[in-house]
């Protein structure tokens, strides 16, 4: 594709294989997304109304959604990362009247749409969170998702005598996503690290904790970077105060105040956003005192950032892959906004001759507390 840069499609119905020559000739465009919630593709082919691709492989069912999965590799400078491994949702085909012009587009997820198909509902007695979610998981070994579930810091197990856990009739992955925002914790599928495998994480928001070759900007000859940009959302930032019975008489009402602070996330900033806002919380009064703690916790693991940046690169330029749900370092863009961030979402713009990526940044704090970044 590029000098140093290798792109593998595999794809087909069930067991993805080498994409045959005919859809490599005809490929497009790529747009992969990884997000911290789920990720998703796009793949577009050039065709013609002679092409094998529409009058052999489109009807035989080679694209059809659900049964078709697509796993893409970028290879840079001779290290292999696997960017999608996803199942097709739909495709759309798109005739012209210029020969060659017409487009078959194929559209996907990654594979936690294999969990979002079926509803049901099914009891969990006398189990914790970590019991639940890994045998879910286990129904969706044969597609190579490995779990990696982390325990809630607070777990809640009823006793079978009074009532239990039910699955109230919706699929496992809206299940697994309830599960995990009560614990205050995130549930996504990502590709990797070898292909045919991906990591189901069920775990609190933490980025791994392994700094990216700095972005860097307005440097000349060392900016590697083609756009970037930062905001301050002054009311991102607040307080919820918790009221609670006291636990003998549960009668008398304790107000507890909670700052907006991720205990798994450091600010990033010598000087922190302070914040501007103050809410009650009202689903934790009649609660008892295990499920107002599991709440509380919750709040403060899921708060949000007063700092985010956005940009766009060039990987032939930045000589390297930037990965979402990791951390990197910005220079060059003043004393304010340098410093260390945590990488929310990735966008890959695959064409042929050309690999760039769009990505979203955030932080807590402005001002880096970090002397210097990973060049």
């Amino acid at each position: 594709m590029l000098k140093g840069i290798y792109l593998t499609l595999l794809i087909g119905p069930g067991v993805p294989i080498p994409a045959p020559q005919v859809l490599v000739d005809a490929l497009s465009n790529i747009q992969v997304t990884n997000s911290k919630d789920r990720s998703g593709f796009q793949i577009s082919f050039l065709t013609g109304k002679n092409s094998s691709i529409v009058t052999t492989m489109l009807p035989a069912g080679f694209f059809d959604p659900i049964t078709t999965r697509v796993i893409l590799i970028a290879t840079l400078n001779g290290i292999p990362n696997v960017i999608m491994d996803g199942l097709v949702t739909n495709h759309q085909l798109g005739p012209s009247n210029e020969p060659g012009k017409s487009t078959l587009t194929i559209t996907g997820e990654d594979l936690s749409l294999a969990m979002d198909i079926i509803d049901m509902i099914i009891p969990y007695p006398a189990m914790p969170e970590v019991g639940i979610i890994n045998l879910i998981l286990a129904k969706y070994a044969f597609l190579g998702i490995v779990p990696l579930v982390i325990p809630p810091i607070i777990s809640l197990i009823q006793s079978p005598t009074e009532t239990w856990r039910t699955q109230p009739k919706m699929t496992d992955r809206a299940y697994i996503k309830q599960l995990a925002s009560k614990c205050g914790y995130l549930f996504f599928v990502e590709a990797g690290p070898f292909p045919g495998q991906s990591i189901a994480y069920f775990g609190p928001d933490v980025n791994v904790p392994v700094p990216q070759p700095a972005l860097t900007v307005n440097m000349d000859g060392a900016t590697n970077v083609e756009s970037i940009s930062f905001s301050l959302d002054g009311l991102a930032k607040k307080v919820r105060i918790y009221t609670i019975m006291d636990p003998i008489t549960k009668k008398i009402p304790i107000p507890i105040p909670v700052p907006n602070i991720n205990l798994f996330k450091p600010p990033m900033g010598a000087r922190p956003t302070p914040p501007s806002k103050i809410e009650f919380a009202t689903d934790v009064a009649q609660a008892d005192a295990t499920e107002a703690a599991q709440g509380i916790l919750g709040f403060l693991l899921n708060n949000s950032a007063a700092v985010s940046g956005s940009g766009s690169l060039d990987v032939l330029r930045y000589q390297y892959i930037l990965r979402s749900r990791m951390m990197v370092g910005v220079r060059g863009a003043g004393i304010t906004y340098d410093g260390m961030y945590f990488v929310d979402s990735v966008t890959h713009n695959i064409k042929p001759g050309e690999y760039k990526q769009s990505f979203t940044l955030s932080r807590d704090g402005v001002i880096s507390n970090t002397p210097f970044v990973l060049t």
